[in-house]
């Protein structure tokens, strides 16, 4: 059997294989004494096995989620489509504000900016990674803004501040930004406005590494960084999004002044509990002026949530 691993045609591929192999109540499969434990969790326990080797539906199983999760890293982010879904999961009509307009002179985007304020202002930035290449072998270019989007993010930001600047990067898995960002962001949203905070155009990042929320804040003048970035997928988690926070996030930060709440998606940890606990991070840290290390997360989290049922105890 030959499987065809090229780039976003993988997993497909590999379906049709695993649809085609779906009869795992052979008797020559020996089921594993474990095997009750599996309505518990995405992790390969028993498997059972043919003779001395693994039956060939958790084989093909396994091929399909290595499969995904390279799709999920080499998968450019769709921001024209991420744009439309942020639209209407925050119920707000988007504007995009074009940070080139800066090289004709900064009344341009302010005169862009003041027309718009009922809407939801976006920018787009790139990192010095020019591709996805360049991104996998080079983390340190997705680190660093491109010097282009950094001078027109030093333009754009000057004489303005905000409370907090929202940055969405594609990372290691663009599938997660699309899937989980933008109703993440509307919760976000709503939470922040609650606050009274002011927030700054949510910028959306391609070529991305956590660092280069970092810069973005920086340039915006922003006291809290909130950074979505894809995370790196595991063998049953391609969709896993990553929540970073900075206080006062500047080019020097270091991963001891973040503060990391991951996995989430819908099979783990749901974007309304993630936004709870982001909230209650950021109001503690708003009181102590800082994040990090020096900063715990201290909320309780409900053993049930969003209507879940509950699963029979062993």
């Amino acid at each position: 059997m030959s499987i065809d691993y090229s780039q976003n045609k993988t997993s497909l591929t590999v379906k049709e294989h695993v649809k085609s192999n779906t009869n795992n109540s052979s008797e020559l499969v020996h089921l594993d004494p474990w095997e009750k434990l599996k309505q518990y969790t995405d992790s390969r326990i028993a498997l059972g096995r043919v003779g001395c080797s693994v039956p060939t539906k958790p084989l093909l199983k396994f091929q399909l989620d290595h499969a995904e999760a390279k799709d999920a890293v080499l998968q450019d982010l769709d921001v024209d489509s991420l744009v439309i879904k942020l639209s209407e999961h925050c119920r707000s009509s988007i504007v995009e504000l074009d940070l080139k307009l800066v090289t004709d002179g900064l009344d341009h985007i302010n005169s862009q900016d003041d027309h718009v304020s009922d809407s939801l202002k976006i920018l787009r930035v790139t990192s010095q990674a020019q591709d996805k290449s360049e991104y996998l072998k080079r983390p340190d270019w997705g680190r660093l803004l491109s010097m282009e989007s950094a001078k027109q993010l030093e333009i754009f930001g000057k004489d303005k501040s905000y409370d907090v600047a929202i940055v969405m990067g594609d990372g290691l898995s663009a599938r997660a930004i699309a899937e989980n960002a933008p109703k993440l962001v509307a919760e976000l949203i709503s939470l922040f406005k609650e606050k009274g905070w002011a927030i700054a155009p949510l910028v959306i990042a391609t070529g991305s590494r956590v660092a280069l929320g970092d810069e973005v804040a920086e340039r915006l003048h922003a006291k809290m960084l909130v950074m979505l970035i894809g995370e790196r997928p595991g063998l049953s988690s391609p969709d896993s999004l990553g929540i970073y926070y900075t206080w006062d996030a500047q080019s020097s930060s270091h991963d001891a002044m973040r503060n990391c709440i991951s996995n989430v998606r819908n099979a783990g940890l749901p974007t309304r509990v993630a936004a709870s606990r982001l909230l209650a991070l950021m109001e503690k840290s708003y009181e102590l002026k800082l994040s990090g290390v020096g900063l715990k997360d201290e909320q309780e989290l409900p053993v049930l949530d969003q209507g879940q049922t509950a699963i029979k105890l062993l």
